[in-house]
């Protein structure tokens, strides 16, 4: 496959705005990324429009374009999620029982057309937009598009990996517990849910339709910005449609979770890079930490309290008269709303409205709130041996948003070593959208962020980076444990200033103990990478008083290497002063 495309909505509309390029030219180049994709993920799809029939549109948006119409998208090839309508395309919502033929367009659908944009095809989801995961789909599982062994994160999980792979500049998602920002985070994107009303739903399968929301993923923000630009404002045909209105905020104290409230589920990496997130943040603006304690009560609402009940409103026809036709998990879910009684939604009404009070004092004190996006992302097989609880844990920091009626933007703070991204979110009140990305643009413009990583294409960024301090450094006695799995060298590094290492008394052939310790020193290593298999097998080989967890280097990020039992000290030479198992070994001969 080529190198992704990386040419922005933007930049695609003006070139063909000024004839520098034409619509027909960009739909070949666009067909041709799609079919070189196929090869690794047709699973993206759930289905496409014809190549005759794109490059009959574009055409006629050239043509539109020669006749003098300034089309805000001119020629700009976009994707759908399948749960919204666009005519000519069967809206499936990931489930061929449900499938139908609409009529007409989505009011979404409609308004980017109008503005020259072109739809090349719907894409996959979590079924019925329930879950976080992308998992959750008789179509195939889309996986991230940095690392095919992890989850692209859903339910708008096709729209993520479509602009991730380059296929498509900007894609439609939708957002109801954050199925337009969690992928955005595990696919270095920009993820943008307007505020409830904002954008119209009318021609949106529901799942919650009291909060859902139509959303964008795209690679920069001025493309968020563009299409809001041209999708925002009141539809009548929209019941949950509001009149245009822009908040100012000044982004000057932003609001961040109490350090022990912060959810890691056990990712260092995940933690670290939020952290260095908030060290930039803190030369923007003043970063307090806040209480999120009645946010989180308010999240748990969402699957734990009467909200349940309205995904089972969404296809209760189905679940009555076909229930085996809904993917196993999504039925688990959904149909705990049978058992809601009118009494519990009253009295989680009641409830949520006092939270969201909470909320709007809270948003006077601060001017946004930047959460981490997702706490952690998991290996697909991870997520469908644990689909309930896993998916829980990625929407512990946006399940609350939209029934707050809050605007979020997701943007990238990072990548993990595997390749998957690590994102935060601004999170503001109604009507802040536009403030919210103008501080987005400026956190981007700050953090200076390395490209993200290449597009994995064979499923081989399924590697572990494993640290060596002793016996398995290059010429070292067991080096070859490493060379025949087929391990390439990293690099040399130090650990943080945080480690004592001993000589391991009686040790054949002679081996270290890397100790953490509060008064340590930083000890030199080297770092090797290895696939998921092969790192399995070493670790079988490692004998005790050895083990393998999880070391941090001098630049606080996070690999797997050797630490020790208690027992090895036993009769063990403290040689931390001599920096490392090289100078150790010189020292003696």
């Amino acid at each position: 496959m080529s190198a992704p495309f990386r040419q922005s909505a933007t930049v695609i509309a003006e070139a063909v705005r000024s004839s520098a390029t034409s619509a027909v030219t960009v739909m070949e180049q666009t067909l041709a990324r799609i079919a070189a994709y196929d090869a690794v993920q047709p699973q993206v799809w759930i289905s496409r429009a014809s190549a005759e029939s794109l490059l009959e549109q574009a055409r006629a948006v050239d043509a539109r374009v020669a006749a003098g119409e300034r089309l805000p998208l001119a020629g700009v090839p976009f994707a759908a999620k399948d749960n919204i309508d666009v005519a000519g395309f069967e809206t499936t919502a990931a489930c061929p029982a449900f499938a139908y033929n609409p009529q007409a367009d989505a009011t979404v659908a409609t308004r980017l057309a109008g503005a020259g944009a072109i739809c090349v095809g719907k894409t996959n989801l979590d079924q019925f937009a329930t879950g976080l995961v992308g998992t959750r789909s008789p179509y195939g599982i889309p996986r991230n598009a940095s690392n095919l062994a992890y989850v692209s994160g859903g339910s708008s999980s096709g729209s993520a990996v479509a602009v991730a792979a380059g296929l498509v500049p900007i894609a439609l998602g939708t957002d109801t517990a954050g199925s337009g920002r969690v992928p955005a985070a595990f696919n270095h994107l920009i993820g943008f849910k307007p505020t409830k009303g904002r954008w119209s739903t009318a021609g949106l399968v529901p799942a919650c339709r009291s909060i859902d929301c139509i959303s964008v993923f795209a690679d920069d923000v001025a493309d968020a910005r563009l299409v809001d630009e041209v999708i925002a404002g009141f539809d009548p045909i929209d019941p949950w449609s509001k009149p245009l209105a822009d908040r100012n905020l000044a982004a000057k104290v932003i609001g961040v979770p109490r350090r022990e409230q912060r959810l890691w589920f056990g990712d260092l990496e995940s933690e670290y890079l939020y952290d260095m997130a908030l060290e930039k943040l803190g030369e923007l603006a003043t970063v307090v930490e806040i209480d999120m304690a009645p946010l989180q009560e308010a999240a748990l609402l969402l699957y734990n309290g009467p909200w349940v009940a309205e995904r089972t409103a969404a296809i209760a026809k189905l679940l009555t008269e076909n229930p085996e036709a809904v993917d196993p998990t999504v039925r688990s879910v959904v149909e705990a709303g049978w058992d809601k009684s009118a009494v519990e939604l009253w009295n989680g009404i009641y409830r949520m409205a006092e939270l969201k009070r909470h909320a709007d004092e809270l948003l006077q004190l601060v001017d946004m709130l930047v959460f981490p996006t997702t706490g952690t992302t998991y290996r697909v097989d991870e997520l469908l041996a644990a689909p309930v609880a896993l998916n829980s844990n990625l929407g512990a920091y946006t399940n609350f948003v939209n029934l707050l009626d809050m605007a979020a933007v997701a943007v990238p703070a990072g990548q993990r070593a595997n390749g998957t991204g690590f994102g935060i979110t601004l999170i503001g009140p109604a009507d802040s959208d536009r403030a919210l990305m103008t501080a987005a643009e400026a956190w981007l413009a700050a953090a200076q962020l390395p490209p993200p990583p290449p597009l994995d294409l064979e499923g081989k960024m399924q590697t572990v980076k494993l640290a060596v301090v002793g016996a398995h450094l290059e010429g070292m006695p067991l080096h070859w444990q490493l060379t025949s799995r087929n391990a390439t060298f990293v690099g040399a590094f130090e650990t943080a200033p945080t480690y004592r290492l001993y000589a391991i008394a009686d040790s054949v052939p002679p081996k270290p103990a890397l100790v953490f310790s509060e008064d340590g020193a930083a000890i030199k290593l080297e770092v090797y990478e290895m696939g998921v298999a092969e790192f399995g097998s070493f670790v079988v080989d490692v004998p005790p008083p050895l083990a393998i967890g999880t070391v941090t280097l001098a630049d606080g990020s996070s690999v797997k290497g050797f630490v020790s039992e208690p027992r090895a000290l036993a009769g063990a030479e403290d040689i931390t002063h001599l920096g490392g198992w090289r100078a150790y070994i010189a020292s003696k001969s």
